[in-house]
């Protein structure tokens, strides 16, 4: 991609006459849009009778666009299949777990895994890519729109085929399957793998390990069909190719983009979920380390359908999402959508301009946005992100584990988050990983709310905490099996004997009216929960009420130069929010996280370097003002001073760019 700063939105050219894309692209110019993305939805344009295809209105558009130098990511158009392609071929379609077929319009009405959806992506694919893969102004490339956004696990005959012939390829013999499943509980045993259902409409509740390796199989899939997708793509082109995902979907995104070449995803987070927000530039920052991702899209002021809408953004808070987006990694920032769409089922959704043409009410905040974007480029360009110390998993498997096993509606997205929330209070500059990801260079390493641990990431585990990290574990991690069985040698299997613990009872602590002490503070404990024996050398947090009391919640063993922590059970309330910041605390004290400072509440540091300086950019997220300690002398960018070390006075969504020389 160019070196520079991309500020785009989506735009539909298809929807709009001769003149409204003049108008359009001169009002882009004058906002200081310089990339759009195009043709997603555009399927029955390009090929309104089956084996028609014209592309020619596209090549005029990506032209006109470029000669006024704007960019385009030019998008695969699979999301929305014509009606040539659905009209009496029921057999093609989406089939929902209640066993309903979907019909044609709203979107991902087909089945991916259909051969002949495959079949047919591949050829308007083709013929995209061979028309416009040389043109100067595609800069990359976007598979399909958000893969499982509004549907998750297919249950058509199609997916029940391929679904017997992944069991067959993962468990070889029906009698490893029924062995590794327990099948013999409640006459499930199968005798030959075409007899194993789909978690389809049942009386009570399926086989955890059907369940959730259905899912697993169905994000294997759709990454599969994103693999296809690109491999035509990169027949014809150079340009780098993405898919606009998000954690919300029923995707492995750790999969899906370990064969695109960057990352990037959607998010339409309000201000009061701006830790939801931050959260998704953490983790995508990491999917494709070492390069820039993008938000390709998020609204200019307020999400909204036929049926719903969101609360507008306040007046500037879109600027602080920027500018936390640039500095955290993206090289783009984009909206849906440039015009507001004046047909369909998101008609009422925020843009950048409105049906009739003219600014809307996130309008001056695009404009915002522009000048930012100008100010920050030759700074964030010259630097990269400061590698953080301090990083906690994420994983999208993990959420499939508990989404088959939700104890009481909890979901890994929704804890993992509410975790992070605590780190980015305290000031630390945090990665948030996928499970597949290096721990090197990190000093703490934070494993919560992952059910199934692998091999792989234990010996991962294991050899960070010989060579002198801290790995603080649990709680709701470790306590199932690959295929989502309870371990029968010891409660959390090769972890519980790798963290030198013993483990005495599992259940839900929730309203049990249990407390821990740990760090000088008691907090009440929750979730479900995993007690340890108790013990002088190990035990770090003891709980005093309750049904265990007497017994360990948190526990400590080192191992090599570093150590295991293990959180059994989770502080909950305000108290419990006090124990886990200290736990924090402590292990970062101990671990010498260096890459932190002090801040007040809804206010962030995001450091950057280049060889000879550190530059901090301090951004206010949810409007209220705030501060940071700055810990020694340094020169403020834009005012051109120098400050001394102390409390750095932050506005309501202001961001203030701090030097420091090396």
């Amino acid at each position: 991609m160019s070196e520079k700063l991309y500020h785009g939105a989506a735009y539909y050219p298809e929807l709009w006459t001769e003149d409204v894309i003049e108008q359009d692209i001169k009002l882009m110019l004058e906002t200081g849009i310089n990339v759009v993305r195009i043709g997603e939805f555009a399927w029955s344009t390009m090929e309104p009778i089956e084996d028609q295809i014209n592309l020619s209105f596209f090549k005029v558009i990506v032209n006109k666009l470029y000669e006024h130098g704007i960019e385009t990511i030019f998008c695969t158009p699979t999301p929305t299949p014509p009606i040539w392609f659905t009209y009496k071929h029921p057999e093609r379609m989406y089939v929902d777990r209640d066993g309903r077929t979907m019909g044609h319009g709203s979107r991902q009405h087909a089945c991916t895994n259909n051969h002949y959806f495959r079949e047919r992506a591949a050829i308007i694919t083709e013929h995209i890519v061979q028309t416009l893969g040389n043109h100067p102004g595609i800069i990359g490339w976007q598979i399909d729109n958000e893969f499982k956004c509004h549907v998750s696990e297919c249950m058509c005959e199609t997916c029940k085929s391929l679904w017997h012939e992944w069991l067959k390829n993962r468990y070889k013999t029906i009698e490893n399957l029924n062995e590794a499943w327990g099948t013999h509980i409640w006459s499930e045993y199968y005798h030959h793998f075409e007899q194993v259902p789909q978690p389809g409409p049942a009386p009570f509740l399926h086989n955890s390990s059907l369940n959730t390796m259905y899912k697993i199989f169905s994000m294997e899939k759709i990454a599969e069909f994103s693999d296809q997708q690109a491999e035509v793509i990169r027949t014809y082109s150079s340009a780098p190719i993405t898919h606009n995902s998000s954690i919300a979907f029923s995707v492995d995104n750790e999969r899906l983009f370990k064969n695109l070449d960057f990352a990037s995803f959607d998010t339409y987070a309000s201000i009061e979920n701006f830790s939801a927000y931050l959260i998704n530039c953490d983790l995508w920052r990491n999917f494709k380390k070492g390069k820039e991702f993008w938000i390709m899209e998020t609204s200019t002021s307020f999400a909204a359908s036929l049926e719903s809408c969101a609360s507008p953004h306040p007046n500037g808070y879109l600027k602080a999402e920027a500018a936390a987006a640039y500095a955290l990694g993206a090289e783009g920032f984009c909206y849906w959508l440039w015009r507001q769409q004046r047909t369909g089922c998101e008609q009422p959704h925020s843009s950048v301009i409105s049906a009739w043409g003219k600014p809307t009410v996130g309008y001056k905040n695009v404009i915002e946005v522009e000048h930012m974007r100008k100010e920050f480029e030759p700074i964030i360009l010259s630097t990269k992100p400061v590698q953080a110390d301090l990083a906690i998993t994420y994983s999208d498997r993990a959420k499939v584990f508990l989404a088959t096993e939700p104890h009481k509606g909890l979901n890994h997205r929704g804890l993992v988050t509410n975790y992070y929330e605590r780190i980015l209070s305290m000031g630390i500059h945090r990665d948030v990983i996928p499970e597949g990801a290096s721990f090197e260079g990190y000093k703490v390493v934070l494993t919560p709310f992952i059910h199934f641990l692998s091999d792989d990431y234990l010996i991962r585990g294991k050899h960070f905490v010989e060579n002198g990290g801290i790995w603080i574990v649990g709680p709701l991690t470790g306590g199932r099996t690959e295929e989502h069985t309870i371990h029968t040698d010891r409660a959390l299997g090769e972890l519980e004997k790798l963290a030198g613990v013993k483990v005495l009872f599992t259940y839900p602590m929730d309203q049990s009216g249990t407390i821990g002490s740990a760090f000088g503070c008691s907090a009440p404990l929750g979730l479900w929960s995993t007690v340890f024996e108790y013990s002088e050398e190990h035990s770090v947090g003891t709980i005093t009420e309750g049904l265990s009391a007497g017994k360990s919640f948190l526990t400590e063993h080192s191992l090599g130069k570093g150590k295991i922590v293990m959180l059994g059970a989770m502080p909950i309330g305000r108290e419990g929010d006090v124990l886990l910041k200290r736990m924090i605390d402590h292990y970062s004290i101990l671990a010498e996280v260096n890459q932190r400072t002090d801040v007040t509440p809804g206010t962030i540091v995001a450091p950057r370097e280049n060889d000879h300086s550190i530059i901090w950019f301090m951004i206010n997220m949810d409007g209220n003002g705030g501060s940071v300690t700055i810990p020694f002398k340094g020169y403020d960018i834009k005012n051109k001073i120098e400050i001394e070390s102390g409390k750095l006075e932050i506005g309501p969504f202001e961001c203030k760019m701090v030097e420091f020389q090396k």
